[in-house]
């Protein structure tokens, strides 16, 4: 999961993408006004139990009803590493972010076992994506 996080800040803080700061929290210390000031998001989660982290669910338990008028139309993207089954927990995130109202601006990037260079590059992909679409 962490070369996958990398791969994704990596694409994200490209030196071709300007006037875009990339802030980096862990689902349990992010709060509804770190949502609310973010123009865009990428959620990354390990699967558990074929289900989105139990941080991940906390963050958008905690937050969901506070920021639900203030962040429509946001982009996002998903990130999703599991040693056997990543459906359940990109289901459980894309519902979440449809109630959300958000734009889902790249395909889920969803790994079981050990990432590979392509799967790496194409967390890298989503990062300069979600990132080069947030330029002025």
């Amino acid at each position: 999961m962490q070369a996958m996080f990398e791969a994704v800040v990596a694409g994200a803080t490209d030196e071709q993408i300007e006037g875009v700061e990339v802030v980096r929290r862990p689902a349990l210390a992010a709060t509804p006004l770190d949502a609310i000031e973010a123009d865009g998001y990428i959620l990354g989660t390990p699967a558990n139990i074929g289900y989105m982290s139990g941080a991940l669910k906390l963050f958008f338990d905690t937050v969901y009803y506070q920021i639900l008028d203030t962040t429509v139309g946001r982009p996002y993207a998903t990130y999703v590493h599991g040693n056997s089954d990543t459906v359940g927990a990109v289901r459980a995130i894309e519902s979440i972010a449809t109630g959300l109202s958000w734009q889902r601006v790249f395909q889920p990037v969803t790994v079981t076992g050990t990432p590979t260079k392509a799967d790496l590059e194409a967390c890298w992909e989503l990062g300069a994506t979600v990132a080069a679409g947030l330029m002025p």
